[in-house]
């Protein structure tokens, strides 16, 4: 199997550790809103990624933070701390905030078919681990304090800019104290980066712990590399997240990782690009953003969404409109159609499921091309194997694409007033028309809950009945 390494810039040969066994961690998600689709496209690939590497045999052991604390809205030092802010917006304590919106995480995974880490760890859980961590580093001469901050000194720390392709001069990383940063942080290096705050502007931080530099909180950095270590041990073989993770919080969690156990920490480092839309990158900071349960309330199964994401590499911006959307729902609703016609009688031919079979991992042991393995999927419905043959090669590729294809049954067809329906989807052409898109949201939502999808084609729009 070859991946692409962030932190080579080549695709290599994925190596682990220990033989046979893959230790995984995964950036999880700042609790303070709903998880947009973009944020979820990452956990999805992950979640294929982990999959496929139990499918061809490997012991994954993985896990995932949650952070709910140390999180500020410039990803770096600066800005309102993410779960402060999100307890401002509605007039809640950052653990009722925090609760509310791991509980909504989790129920997109499982509408998205995303499975649950093994270990998954809230930041706030781990602040004691957190404090040995940086009493070592600045009993090591990695950490110093400043303004009351404690800062990680990344003019100690070898290749620093590696996997961000930053530049090795150590000077080019330099500025004089307080020259360009935040004028409450008091850093030697433009890139050093807060451990733990304490003395800070942050005066209306909730959820603050003792500590050997005073009262205060972690920083974000910190925390995964604590999590990481303490669950997953000192040679972590895959590390994974989004694109925009890589700097500066992946570059950080190397610094301090490598300073505190005095060797190269991760191998392997794998990043999914960004979901855009045809703004731009999808981002919570334009205000409203497209979540699973907006797109449940306009008529999409969810999972076709998994589909329209597994059409595309993973390394590749995918820009998302509802034109795209809609054309890949009308492709997964006629795929599990198919699926769902055949028989179930018969005897398996081994030789064309290996075949088939083969093929799916050829296509995903090469930087898992999923969009390569959903053409296998059609090439096994095109063959001529017999049914009960293709069906268990679509129950063994579905195991790791998870499209809900698994055994999938054709379900009974319900009446419905086609009349109706027609009229309906003349009046929601109309509002389009007249630039009304509330009404046309509307009736699209209310044909959804009676179980009838519409599907916007250029040629117009059709239903199919769920």
């Amino acid at each position: 199997m070859k991946l692409y390494n962030t932190l080579t810039k080549t695709i290599d040969d994925f190596k682990t550790h220990e033989e046979g066994v893959v230790k995984m961690y995964t950036c999880g998600p700042t609790v303070y809103h709903y998880a947009h689709i973009g944020n979820l496209r990452t956990y999805m690939m992950e979640d294929v990624l982990e999959k496929y590497l139990r499918f061809v045999g490997y012991d994954v052991k993985r896990t995932m933070n949650i952070t709910d604390v140390g999180h500020l809205t410039s990803d770096a030092d600066t800005g309102e701390d993410k779960m402060v802010k999100g307890a401002k917006r509605e007039h809640k304590t950052v653990m009722e905030i925090a609760k509310q919106y791991t509980d909504a995480f989790f129920k997109d995974c499982e509408e998205l078919n995303i499975r649950k880490p093994d270990i998954i760890v809230p930041a706030t859980s781990y602040v004691g681990k957190f404090i040995k961590v940086i009493k070592s580093l600045q009993e090591k001469g990695y950490a110093y304090v400043e303004g009351g901050n404690v800062y990680f000194d990344t003019s100690k720390s070898e290749n620093y800019g590696q996997l961000a392709g930053l530049s090795d001069n150590k000077d080019d990383l330099k500025v004089g104290v307080r020259s360009d940063v935040d004028e409450d942080l008091n850093k030697k290096n433009k890139n050093d980066f807060v451990l733990w705050f304490t003395k800070s502007k942050f005066e209306d931080q909730e959820l603050k712990w003792n500590s050997p530099w005073g009262t205060g909180y972690p920083g974000w950095h910190i925390e995964c590399s604590c999590i990481s270590l303490e669950n997953l041990g000192e040679y972590l073989d895959l590390h994974c997240g989004g694109v925009d993770n890589i700097f500066p919080h992946h570059t950080n969690e190397i610094a301090q990782s490598e300073a505190y156990i005095g060797h190269k920490w991760c191998t392997q480092w794998f990043h999914v690009q960004h979901l855009n839309d045809l703004t731009g990158k999808m981002s919570k900071s334009k205000g409203e953003f497209l979540t699973v349960s907006v797109l449940k309330n306009k008529g999409y199964n969810p999972l076709a969404y998994r589909f329209f994401c597994l059409q595309s590499h993973y390394r590749k911006p995918l820009t998302f409109t509802y034109d795209s959307l809609d054309n890949s729902a009308q492709a997964y609703s006629k795929l599990y159609a198919k699926v769902s016609s055949l028989s179930t009688e018969g005897e398996v031919d081994n030789d064309k499921l290996n075949s088939f079979i083969n093929s799916f991992k050829e296509a995903m042991d090469y930087d898992l091309n999923t969009a390569q393995a959903v053409t296998v999927l059609y090439d096994v419905l095109k063959s001529d194997a017999n049914d009960v043959t293709k069906r268990a090669a679509i129950n063994e590729i579905d195991s790791v694409l998870s499209l809900g294809l698994k055994d999938a049954k054709e379900e009974t067809k319900k009446e419905v007033d086609e009349e109706r329906i027609n009229k309906l989807i003349s009046e929601r052409a109309e509002a389009k028309k007249n630039k009304d898109y509330a009404k046309a949201d509307e009736i699209r939502k209310q044909l959804s809950e009676e179980g009838i999808i519409l599907i916007d084609t250029p040629q117009g729009t059709t239903f199919k009945i769920q």
